[in-house]
């Protein structure tokens, strides 16, 4: 499940101050009430359509904060917003369709593919080589680590919201699921991965900027659950080309987007920056060239001063 960055108080050391804040508790609730609707949306749409949509909170956010908290939305971020808005349009169109998953036997049965193994065993491998190996050395000073931690985990914790998913429809209608070891072990590794993403992602947002931290984990937290679906649920095995051009396009489009909304956050736009001949009150710099002088007045000054002194010679 997809973990919304939160910015936590700085201390930049990347330590647990924020846990003292009542702010961060706040906002921690009202994230977990939108990962409960996260949740639905995954139990019942596949996510590699679920997860670019999260494009849209980014947008939501930066339209919000310009209206209540009067941040300047420029014209870069009004850019982004549109392509936000028309790549995740284009991957509506485009999206893919999944293996009909509809007990918890079928998805042991896919949970046990090689290709999925060896995928989850490769996560987990770099995870913990970042963790211990690159986070002691590199953590303070590349936000890279921490962010390629959160992503790498929440590939796996998309899994595993899924298979709830499905155990929670077979609950509802009246199957025993409780006795079914593979619910309660899929609940268990969602809660150990969740508390993962929120310690290394609050680490990222604690060291280093929000407008960094977020473009950079929402692209590789996506080019993830996208490669994990791909694995585990076919995805992509019997789309056509026109949709699988489409959705990369439309993802990329959103990438694009989230891009210019917050690497040019905190950049002026006046019209200083304009071209001459669109900027208001200046005129067209062809027409100026057309009546300015060859030569300088002081130039002409001199140039008259030379031949009366040739003249007087003579």
């Amino acid at each position: 499940m997809k973990v919304s960055p939160f910015f936590p108080p700085h201390s930049g050391q990347g330590g647990h101050a924020y846990l003292r804040e009542w702010l961060w508790w706040a906002g921690l609730l009202c994230m977990g009430v939108g990962e409960a609707a996260n949740f639905a949306a995954y139990a019942f749409a596949p996510a590699t359509l679920v997860t670019p949509l999260g494009a849209l909170s980014v947008l939501v956010s930066a339209v919000l904060s310009s209206i209540f908290l009067n941040e300047q939305l420029n014209v870069h971020g009004k850019i982004g917003c549109i392509l936000s808005i028309l790549g995740s349009t284009v991957m509506v169109i485009h999206a893919p369709q999944e293996e009909e998953v509809s007990s918890l036997e079928s998805m042991a049965e896919k949970l046990k593919d090689p290709g999925f193994i060896v995928f989850a065993v490769c996560v987990l491998v770099s995870s913990l080589l970042l963790i211990f190996v690159a986070g002691p050395r590199y953590g303070q000073s590349n936000v890279l680590v921490y962010v390629l931690v959160c992503s790498a985990i929440g590939s796996l914790s998309v899994s595993c919201v899924k298979g709830l998913g499905i155990a929670l429809k077979e609950l509802f209608s009246g199957k025993p699921v409780l006795k079914e070891p593979l619910g309660w072990v899929l609940l268990v590794c969602l809660v150990i991965c969740i508390s993962i993403q929120i310690n290394y992602l609050n680490k990222a947002l604690d060291i280093f900027n929000t407008s960094v931290v977020t473009p950079i984990y929402y692209v590789l937290f996506t080019t993830a659950v996208m490669m994990c679906s791909a694995i585990l649920f076919k995805e992509w095995q019997h789309m056509v080309l026109d949709n699988i051009i489409g959705s990369i396009s439309g993802f990329l489009t959103i990438v694009s987007g989230i891009f210019l909304l917050h690497a040019f956050r905190d950049m002026p736009f006046t019209p200083n920056l304009l071209p001459l001949f669109l900027q208001p009150g200046r005129p067209d710099r062809h027409q100026s060239c057309q009546h300015q002088p060859l030569l300088p007045s002081e130039d002409k000054g001199s140039q008259s001063a030379e031949e009366e002194e040739e003249e007087a010679e003579k």
